[in-house]
């Protein structure tokens, strides 16, 4: 497999379907929202999106398995699994906030291989595939090379469920405003990683993460010359639920988590 070609039919697709959101979003009502949980909504748009792209990843490769937010069945196949969020951000997008993205990893055997994350208002596309470097729009990205957290800007998301780590997340919260730049809460996962990979901010971190959220963000910063772990410095971060991606300023800024998580 050419996962150089590969990436690029998926990049079309996912341009595809951000141009549908797109269209949507101007006649977009809070009337066509659905609540999965408390803070946790999802719209026609999520739906007819990822069925969208389900079909077209179908036609690109016939064999491998899918993994989605919404209601494709999950299966794994017997060697390549597509991990998709049709709408990362989908919240933004249902109160007008721009900043949402179409996101497509494709999975060989446990391992990320390819990934693409269309963010769709700035219309800048992220991917990259093992062994082939990153890109921006057909440009090289990489990450800062900043070491020290004094120096660098981060980005994370706040819990909309799930609360009972939410004293040691606001001790990790406290100790990074004191010491940093800066922290980011942007609103889409998938966008906060292709920011790190391409030097917009220095490091993310999340936990309650699911694998759609982050798999197409996984190779982009691994092949933007980043670093990505679980909270406590290993390597289940697809389904693990928690990821810390940064460049070199990675050792500090995990030893910052693990001093309360």
């Amino acid at each position: 497999m050419k996962l150089d070609v590969l990436t690029h039919e998926v990049i079309e697709v996912a341009k595809e379907a951000g141009a549908f959101i797109r269209r949507e979003s101007e006649n977009f009502s809070l009337q066509d929202v659905e609540e999965k949980g408390k803070s946790d909504l999802v719209s026609y748009v999520d739906k007819e999106t990822e069925k969208m792209l389900v079909e077209q990843l179908e036609r690109i490769l016939p064999e491998a398995g899918f993994i989605t937010e919404e209601d494709t069945p999950n299966q794994l196949g017997k060697e390549y699994t597509w991990i998709i969020d049709p709408l990362d951000g989908t919240t933004n997008f249902i109160h007008g906030l721009p900043t949402y993205a179409v996101s497509i990893g494709l999975m060989q055997n446990q391992k990320m291989v390819s990934g693409v994350i269309y963010e769709i208002n700035h219309d800048e596309v992220f991917y990259a595939w093992k062994g082939g470097g990153a890109f921006m729009n057909g440009k090289p990205i990489h990450v800062t090379k900043v070491e020290k957290i004094e120096d660098s800007l981060f980005a994370t998301g706040f819990p909309y469920y799930q609360f009972h780590k939410l004293e040691e997340y606001m001790a990790i919260l406290n100790e990074l405003m004191k010491n940093c730049h800066g922290l980011r809460r942007i609103g889409s996962a998938a966008t906060d990683m292709a920011y790190v990979a391409c030097g917009r901010c220095e490091g993310f971190f999340e936990y309650n993460l699911n694998s759609y959220d982050i798999a197409a963000g996984v190779i982009i910063v691994q092949e933007a010359g980043g670093t990505i772990t679980d909270f406590q410095g290993g390597d289940n971060y697809l389904f693990g639920r928690e990821l810390v991606a940064a460049g070199p300023v990675h050792a500090e800024f995990l030893k910052v988590i693990q001093k309360y998580w």
